[in-house]
């Protein structure tokens, strides 16, 4: 029995060892970060912007490979199939909260599948409207939505977007009806909104603020806990709906079974590199805040989205369209 226990323990300090070799050989070559969406959107730019200095730190290249489509469920599921060794990670959005409840079959498990790294940015939404509209408050356009149920046209990017769940949550609040345009990308989206096709939107704040400051959109709530000072005046939506708040965001994650020890140092690493004042100041001006924390916490955000949104999902019977 003796003889058993010293084996099984030379085999864990064996394991342990080649651990601790691994932390300190790691990374042997060039990190890429799959971001399973399109160039120049939220998810793209917040790993970009992390990659530049997450190279610096590590002494490897870390290159950012956009893989987009089927609601970022391709990219997503390259990073499922990739080696736990360290040097790939996957860069998600809202959408990785949603698609769970949309997709029948998806390629992966979206939480068996990855070990979270980091949370990386949070920030709110605005509801905008086209001036022609005729609302200046929330309380008018609801009273116009009740009044013509149907009559009023909103935007939305896919469904499982900030946009069109955000417009789903406010229908079930205010009890009242819309109709849901659909577009393949944000920029037409508001493209359109802005020349008067359609009358509102759930937007980020950097997509619509040049619109909103020249006037050419009427921004009527945004979806902080509190009024922000990414746009003053604007109300809080919580005030008109208690609760009625969401962000749209970015974490990082890595596939399952990555060593531990290599999760913690690139927790540690993006950790410092969301505290630099240049790193939040870049973030804030696309009107997002840097937040950073253990793992742990990124798993308990990606879980509580996907309940309040299955919810939502499930309660308005959204499906892909």
């Amino acid at each position: 029995m003796a003889a058993g226990l010293a084996f099984a323990l030379g085999g864990l300090a064996l394991a342990l060892g080649a651990t601790a070799v691994l932390a300190q050989t790691w990374p042997t070559r060039p990190v890429r970060v799959i971001v399973p969406n399109a160039t120049s959107g939220l998810p793209d730019i917040a790993a970009r912007l992390v990659a530049v200095r997450l190279a610096d730190a590590l002494g490897q290249q870390v290159l950012v490979e956009n893989r987009p489509g089927a609601g970022g469920t391709i990219g997503t599921a390259a990073a499922a199939k990739a080696a736990p060794d360290g040097h790939t990670l996957l860069a998600v959005f809202d959408s990785h909260a949603t698609n769970p409840h949309l997709f029948r079959n998806l390629p992966y498990d979206t939480l068996a599948d990855f070990q979270p790294i980091s949370l990386l940015v949070r920030g709110p939404l605005i509801l905008v409207v086209h001036p022609g509209l005729g609302p200046t408050s929330v309380e008018e356009l609801i009273a116009l939505a009740r009044a013509k149920p149907g009559a009023i046209n909103f935007a939305s990017v896919g469904p499982g977007s900030p946009a069109r769940l955000l417009m789903e949550l406010l229908q079930i609040e205010a009890g009242m009806a819309v109709t849901n345009i659909a577009y393949k990308g944000a920029g037409l989206a508001l493209a359109d909104l802005v020349g008067g096709q359609v009358d509102a939107m759930f937007a980020t704040v950097p997509s619509i603020r040049p619109h909103w400051r020249s006037g050419r959109l009427r921004a009527l709530a945004i979806t902080s806990a509190q009024r922000s000072v990414i746009a003053p005046g604007v109300p809080a939506m919580s005030e008109f709906f208690a609760g009625f708040t969401a962000e749209s965001w970015v974490g990082m994650l890595a596939p399952a079974k990555t060593p531990p020890d290599i999760v913690a140092k690139l927790n540690a690493e993006v950790e410092k590199i969301l505290a630099q004042p240049e790193t939040k100041e870049r973030f804030s001006d696309q009107g997002l805040d840097t937040v950073g924390g253990a793992p742990a916490l990124l798993d308990a955000w990606i879980r509580a989205e996907m309940e309040r949104w299955g919810k939502v999902i499930r309660a308005q019977k959204i499906t892909l369209e």
